[in-house]
């Protein structure tokens, strides 16, 4: 088990400037598990939950630490080799966490829909949601077909939350997926039915716990229905009128019965912060800009009004709707306190004396920190990864360009600490490619590819999240085109602007940015010396057949409308079918259990090689899944990546390869 510091900090932390690395980071560093994945306040102030990874990344423990440093510290388990996310402080002596399992791309554990309560001296655990066999002498207690999560807490009675549940399919074909919110007590596991919705919803509550706004959701570009109660009163469900929401609405905070802040999009475009009268329907505009999304709000303590946005598809930005609110200055000061991070205040206790933040930057992974407002102190928690040293890392720059039929697009470019003028360079596209976009933050990848000397260039392309619905939906059909179409002009752009070597050039990524990192070179032979794919889709068809995705009607009909239908659209945009067009050097990296991206995909792509007799350098690794997990495999990933990048686009490496190309 990692120790956990606990500590309080005499001042605010400043950061050192950056300054050239003396001596190479270890590979080591940036392969390593985070010391501490998610924080939560308890309502009294008194303790922090925190979730730990045991040493070997097999378990996430639950630790219970006391903020005076007086009292000892619980380390809860709930069970062997289990994971555990979601802190959930229901009263300030009961914690509720969801079971979890790890996800290995991001290495961060993902809730499983299963919800256990435990008392924080790890007394009286209980299952409250879950599915439980059968073992054959005694019966599974808990028989919930289905997902929960903590939807909403009763502020009045302590213990007390509404937790959504959406049942399972029964069948392949059953789409029948009904959603209750339960009201329960999760010291005791008692239930009681508050709502249902004959299809899978979310429901959102005033302050009173009260639902006010119902989504029923819809796969892919369909939009969603949305129903609400404009009073508190109602029991029936009204359709939300064009004057609130055209296509989409989230609650964000309701601070009576009838005024509530919203996030709102009316026509795919980034949604913006609106204050709106629930009981008259109309709306009052707070904040929004029309080329990126609102990323998240900031919140005036405990149950408290929005104070603040922030938005990070582009440069990273903060705007206060009330800078002289005493919840803005103390945001500013804490920004202040904390030199080229970003801070982040997310929970407080109850009055509102303690308030838990995150800070993080381009060059720092960050950490958790607790304020008491009272003293005037800041305690540290505990660093994400102290092992980082901020001033030994690179700096990432926001960028932007004109694509070639003239949209302006975000990204983010990293040099290695201190160079100057075209660089060797690593272009990064990111997976998903929908629902998911870079971001100004720590990037393990990022930083250790610039630690070895090479720049890094991450383009937000058409498809992304964080610029409305139109804009990721734009890349629906379009991922062998318009989005390669944007990877490259971000790269010309990079070629242009006097930061990119054109003779030295490689693409690598993951899932989606496996993909695009060969159907790039084959749809832009001139722009790249070498290609590395990591657990990527090469057959478009086969994505059809094999995989995870595929598993429902919503994720079938989402790759319907993402890939398309046309066979002969598909078999244009697979990479595998046209290996013979791949004329650089490749290698390619593939978990033996992945789940979302079977081995068929890795299988298809090296038989495409050998069928027109290119060499290709891979490594399958047995155990692993979507994402090598374990350290000593992120290692040797990370090793053989710096090998075949020295070899192709390293120092003296451009003229041989350049010749080779032509």
């Amino acid at each position: 088990m990692h120790q956990v510091s606990r500590r309080l900090i005499a001042g605010f932390v400043s950061m050192l400037p950056v300054v050239a690395a003396a001596q190479v980071v270890p590979v080591e560093d940036f392969a390593r598990h985070v010391e501490v994945q998610e924080v939560a306040l308890s309502p009294d102030g008194r303790n922090v939950a925190m979730t730990v990874p045991a040493d070997d990344g097999n378990e996430t423990q639950l630790l219970i630490v006391p903020l005076d440093g007086t009292g000892k510290t619980q380390t809860l388990r709930f069970g062997k080799r289990q994971h555990v996310t979601d802190i959930v402080w229901t009263s300030p002596t009961r914690v509720v966490v969801s079971r979890a399992n790890m996800e290995p791309l991001r290495a961060q554990p993902v809730s499983q829909g299963e919800l256990v309560g435990t008392d924080i001296d790890g007394k009286n655990q209980q299952i409250l949601f879950a599915y439980i066999p059968d073992d054959g002498v005694v019966g599974g207690r808990r028989k919930d077909q289905g997902w929960a999560e903590i939807a909403h807490l009763v502020e009045s009675e302590p213990g007390i939350a509404m937790v959504d549940f959406t049942a399972w399919r029964t069948r392949h074909d059953d789409e029948f997926q009904p959603t209750t919110i339960f009201r329960v007590d999760t010291s005791t596991g008692e239930r009681r039915q508050i709502e249902f919705s004959e299809e899978a919803a979310t429901f959102q509550f005033d302050s009173r716990a009260r639902a006010r706004l119902r989504i029923v959701l819809r796969p892919g570009m369909q939009k969603p229905d949305l129903f609400y109660r404009p009073k508190p009163t109602d029991t029936g469900w009204t359709a939300v009128p064009a004057s609130l929401a055209g296509r989409s609405m989230n609650l964000k905070y309701v601070a009576d019965d009838d005024t509530a802040y919203a996030l709102i999009s009316d026509k795919g475009e980034p949604a913006q912060l609106y204050r709106i009268s629930l009981a008259s329907g109309t709306r009052t505009k707070l904040a929004g800009r029309d080329d990126i999304d609102i990323a998240g709000l900031f919140y005036s303590g405990h149950r408290g009004a929005p104070f603040g946005v922030y938005y990070n598809a582009a440069a990273p930005t903060i705007q206060y709707l009330d800078p002289s609110s005493e919840w803005a200055k103390l945001h500013a000061g804490l920004m202040k306190a904390f030199p080229g991070e970003l801070v982040a205040m997310y929970d407080f206790s109850r009055d509102n004396n303690k308030v838990l933040f995150q800070t993080h930057s381009d060059r720092s992974p960050g950490g958790y920190y607790v304020f008491d407002r009272k003293a005037g102190k800041v305690q540290l928690i505990n660093e994400v990864e102290p092992w980082i040293k901020p001033e030994r890392m690179a700096s990432v720059t926001p960028v932007s360009f004109k694509t070639r039929d003239g949209l302006t697009l975000h990204g983010f470019y990293t040099p290695p600490a201190g160079a100057k003028g075209p660089q060797a360079m690593v272009v990064i596209p990111h997976g998903g490619p929908h629902q998911a976009y870079d971001t100004w933050t720590y990037d393990s990848d990022v930083q250790f590819l610039a630690s070895r000397g090479y720049a890094v260039l991450q383009v937000n392309f058409r498809g992304s999240a964080g610029r409305g619905d139109t804009f990721e939906f734009a890349g629906y059909r379009q991922w062998g085109g318009t989005m390669m179409d944007d990877i490259a002009d971000g790269v010309r752009w990079a070629i242009d602007s006097k930061l990119a070597d054109p003779d030295r050039i490689c693409t690598y990524g993951a899932s989606f940015g496996g993909y695009a990192a060969l159907m790039n070179p084959i749809r832009y032979p001139e722009l790249y010396r070498c290609a590395i794919g990591s657990i990527g889709v090469y057959d478009l068809a086969l994505m059809k057949k094999v995989g995870d995705a595929r598993g429902s009607e919503a994720g079938r009909d989402y790759l319907d409308q993402a890939l398309g239908t046309d066979p002969a659209e598909l078999a244009a945009n697979s990479p595998s079918l046209h290996a013979d067009k791949i004329k650089v050097p490749v290698m390619l990296f593939q978990g033996g259990v992945d789940r979302r991206v079977p081995m068929e995909q890795f299988d298809a792509m090296v038989a495409g090689f050998r069928k027109a007799g290119v060499k290709v350098d891979t490594m399958v690794v047995k155990g692993e899944g979507h994402g090598f997990l374990k350290p000593e495999n992120r290692v040797e990933v990370y090793r053989r990546i710096e090998t075949f990048l020295n070899q192709n686009i390293g120092p003296g490496a451009g003229t041989a390869s350049a010749n080779a190309a032509k």
